[in-house]
């Protein structure tokens, strides 16, 4: 049986994970790499209201209603994690401390620039701290559908909507494709298995490098 395709992205980001690594997670589709989350690579969770040692959500009834992520979801701790103000989570953040970073994403240019903090017109809370994440995070990698509701292409030659930072993206995971962004250009690297690359192609409103010969699949 095949997974949702939120959990499919979430499991194969998870493999871009090594040990040892400052890792944060985005709201949306990044949260649910804590499922896939292989925890022998002893990585630190970080979550920029002030968490380095997060570990998993958990129910309301199995709570600590003090312990909760950037998010407002409860949350389990690994042993010895640490907490600290939000003037120290995000020194970590613009000190380049943190491996990678997974965002989700509305938006996301042929040059690796990235929108996911507003649709004009509709209610946002604020940027947050995605603008910092994606300029200051080693490696940024987006997680997300390949389209919107309405089966819109979100990887396009520029975006029309609000940046969060420009040329931030390293990788784009979705449940078809995974591309990299090398050069201001998106280079296809390995193609889900349910997928083809026509199908890709189709869905994508940016010019996309292929490689010869066969890609991975994943």
């Amino acid at each position: 049986m095949s997974l949702p395709s939120r959990d499919k992205i979430a499991r194969r980001a998870e493999q871009e994970i090594i040990v040892g690594q400052v890792v944060n997670l985005g709201i949306g589709i990044p949260t649910l790499i804590l499922k896939y989350l292989n925890w022998e690579k002893r990585v630190q969770i970080h979550s920029e209201n002030g968490i380095l040692g997060m570990k998993s959500h958990c129910s309301r009834e199995t709570a600590d209603r003090n312990l909760i992520d950037a998010g407002g979801g409860y949350i389990d701790l690994v042993k010895g994690a640490s907490f600290f103000d939000s003037s120290l989570s995000f020194a970590l953040v613009r000190g380049g401390r943190l491996d990678v970073a997974f965002l989700g994403a509305l938006e996301i240019s042929a040059r690796g620039d990235l929108a996911n903090w507003m649709i004009p017109g509709k209610y946002t809370p604020g940027i947050g701290g995605g603008m910092e994440l994606a300029q200051k995070a080693r490696r940024l990698i987006i997680t997300t559908l390949h389209t919107n509701r309405k089966g819109q292409p979100k990887i396009l030659n520029a975006c029309t909507l609000p940046l969060t930072a420009k040329a931030c993206i390293d990788r784009i995971i979705t449940e078809l494709a995974v591309i990299d962004v090398v050069d201001d250009q998106l280079q296809l690297v390995e193609i889900a298995e349910e997928a083809t690359l026509e199908e890709i192609v189709k869905k994508t409103d940016a010019p996309l490098m292929v490689p010869d010969g066969e890609l991975p699949r994943f």
